[in-house]
C-alpha cells in the first residue's frame, strides 16, 4: 500500500534554480495568484498584521511582493531553508530518491495550498494561521481543497508537519481515511515533551529515511533511528506514532 506523507514548509526561504531543477507548476497556482494580489492590496500597516513579523523581517517580505508568479524558478524541496530541510538534505537526493518524493511527499503551504517537491515556487511569507483584514483566515480559504488534492488511492497519510499545517487537513478525514501522527519526543519529570528544533530535525531526517528505503508502508517508519530517536510501541499506536530519545 503506497501513502502520501505532509511537512510543512519553512518560514526562511531563498531562490536557487541551480541545486535542483524544477519541473512542474504548483496545482493551485492561480489561487497564489488571488493571494498575493490580495497581498498587494493591503496598505502597510496591515500588512504588519497578516504578517505578524519584526521590522526586519517585515521589510523583506514586502519586498517578495514584488516577485512574479511566471518568474518562479526554484522546486520547493530547495526553496524552504529551514531546519527540516536542512536535515532532509535534498540537494544531494538519488535520482530514485527525488522520484520518490515527488510520488509520497507533500508540503502544505498557506500561499500555494498544497506543493510537491519539484514545483516552481516563488519566496513569500504567509503562515496558514494568517487571516486577512475582513476576509477571514487562510483555513477557510483553502476549505477542504488541500485535502482534496492530497488523497491517493491508498487513503494513508503520514502526519510530519506541525499542528498549524496539519489542521488544513484532519477536519475534512473521513472513515476510509487512515491518518498517522508521528511525534518525536523524550521524557522530562516524567512527562513526553516534543522539543521543537528536535522534532524539526528528525522530520527531515524520516524523510530521508523513508526516501532511501522507498517506504510504501507506514510501518516501515518504525525502523527510523536517528538523532538518538526509536520507535516505542508502548507509547505508539495504529494512528500515532511516537519516537524517543
Amino acid at each position: 500500500m503506497t501513502m502520501r506523507i505532509i511537512i510543512s514548509p519553512a518560514k526562511k526561504m531563498r531562490v536557487d534554480s541551480d541545486s535542483l531543477r524544477a519541473e512542474g507548476t504548483p496545482i493551485f497556482n492561480e489561487r497564489a495568484r488571488e493571494l498575493q494580489g490580495l497581498l498587494r492590496s493591503l496598505g502597510r500597516d496591515e500588512l504588519r498584521r497578516v504578517w505578524a513579523c519584526s521590522d526586519k523581517l517585515f521589510s523583506k517580505a514586502e519586498g517578495l511582493l514584488s516577485y512574479e508568479l511566471e518568474d518562479a524558478s526554484t522546486p520547493a524541496l530547495i526553496a524552504y531553508d529551514g531546519i527540516q530541510y536542512q536535515y532532509m538534505a535534498p540537494a544531494v537526493f538519488s535520482y530514485d530518491e527525488l522520484e520518490y518524493v515527488e510520488s509520497h511527499l507533500r508540503i502544505i503551504s498557506g500561499f500555494y495550498g498544497i506543493l510537491r517537491p519539484l514545483d516552481r515556487v516563488i519566496p513569500y511569507r504567509l503562515e496558514m494561521q494568517s487571516k486577512f483584514p475582513g476576509k477571514g483566515g487562510l483555513y477557510a480559504y483553502w476549505n477542504d481543497d488541500i485535502y482534496k488534492a492530497l488523497k491517493d488511492r491508498s487513503n494513508v497519510i503520514v502526519n510530519l508537519a506541525s499542528e498549524e499545517y496539519a489542521k488544513a487537513v484532519r477536519p475534512y478525514l473521513d472513515r476510509s481515511d487512515t491518518f498517522i501522527d508521528v511525534y518525536f519526543a523524550e521524557r522530562e519529570c516524567g512527562k513526553l515533551v516534543e522539543k521543537g528544533v528536535y522534532a524539526k530535525i528528525a522530520r527531515g531526517e524520516m524523510v530521508r529515511f523513508l526516501s532511501s528505503i522507498k517506504a510504501e508502508r507506514a510501518e516501515d517508519m518504525k525502523d527510523f533511528s536517528s538523532s538518538g530517536y526509536s520507535f516505542d510501541p508502548s507509547l505508539s499506536s495504529s494512528d500515532r506514532y511516537v519516537f524517543i530519545r
